[in-house]
């Protein structure tokens, strides 16, 4: 039985059989538990409140429940679509008690979420050689440190990985890539800052194809102040990429910093004019309240979280597990005291 059916047969009160657990799922589901925690504390908190004096079903109980749903950062296209399945459940079947509305509106924010699909999200690869993967975002997000990392868990597979300094437009930025392909033991092609970071992915793509490494994870500049001169880097560096790889980068992940909740679903759409967006990495999911906004993503943009930072450790970048955070942020709703 998924986790989807078993937090769907809480709401009902029936006995859930506990499937066994390998040690690694474990280990995923503590962290997820974990790093779940300060959103999963604000969003039941908000609930609770807002059923703690629940009389009836009226107009200003909506308005509530909106205000309290936007506030948890699910989003406003997310909180409406809640507050409409909930709206005809109650001219369906009027007179729920309080207890009954709760479950209704957490049962629906996992049927919309859900959209029918719980598998876990993949990474695209090139089955014919070099795979090649773009990280874009504003500076600031924590997207060096998540390339950092992600070489780390592709090394631990057995991976050979070559990364890329392409964010030359600060000095720093090269600076830091090069102290996290030391720090896990990988090789890094870099350039002179302010050198045009076109030319420094000819000479990795060159590189990574000439020593016959598995992954070339390209780092891009952060700015989106002017997006038609961050949209023309990337669409050059897209080219030189095209011409070298047949079928271009296999993925352009982009990455988002949880803390700054909508800021990050605003940055989303921002990046998605800009350039051709295949996967979103959340980072800094542990450290903020605001984890809400996945559901905001889930419900605007067709756009798969495919990883979520954890922690401040080098295994902190999780692949995400969509199961494991519904459950996160509603078990505090759902479990039996």
């Amino acid at each position: 039985m998924g986790l989807f059916d078993r937090i769907k047969r809480a709401f009902t009160g029936e006995d859930v059989t506990q499937e066994p657990v390998s040690e690694e799922k474990r280990i995923v589901i503590d962290k997820f538990d974990k790093g779940m925690e300060k959103t999963r504390k604000s969003f039941s908190e908000k609930i609770n409140e807002l059923f703690a004096g629940f009389r009836e079903i009226d107009e200003d109980f909506f308005d509530d429940l909106e205000e309290v749903l936007i506030s948890a950062d699910v989003g406003f296209d997310m909180t409406i679509a809640i507050s409409d399945v909930l709206r005809e459940e109650m001219r369906v079947r009027p007179g729920r008690t309080g207890e009954e509305v709760k479950n209704i509106i957490i049962e629906k924010m996992v049927e919309i979420y859900e959209k029918g699909e719980i598998d876990l999200p993949v990474i695209n690869e090139n089955p014919n050689g070099l795979t090649v993967i773009l990280f874009v975002g504003v500076n600031g997000v924590g997207k060096t440190t998540t390339i950092g990392k992600y070489a780390y868990k592709l090394k631990n597979e057995g991976k050979k990985v070559l990364l890329a300094a392409g964010d030359t437009f600060r000095a720093g930025a090269i600076e830091q890539l090069e102290v996290w392909a030391e720090r896990v033991g990988v090789d890094v092609v870099t350039n002179a800052a302010k050198s045009d970071p076109a030319a420094l992915v000819f000479d990795a793509l060159k590189k990574g194809k000439a020593d016959h490494y598995d992954y070339l994870l390209i780092d891009t500049a952060g700015r989106l102040q002017n997006k038609v001169n961050l949209m023309k880097e990337l669409e050059k560096i897209n080219r030189i990429i095209e011409r070298e790889i047949p079928g271009g980068a296999s993925e352009t992940l982009l990455v988002l910093d949880a803390t700054t909740g909508q800021n990050a679903l605003i940055q989303a759409k921002q990046f998605k004019e800009t350039t051709n967006v295949t996967g979103l990495i959340l980072t800094k999911l542990d450290g903020t309240a605001k984890g809400g906004v996945i559901l905001a993503i889930r419900q605007e943009m067709e756009i798969p979280v495919k990883f979520v930072g954890l922690g401040e450790g080098l295994n902190d970048l999780q692949t995400f597990d969509p199961e494991q955070y519904i459950y996160g942020l509603v078990k505090g709703l759902v479990e039996k005291n």
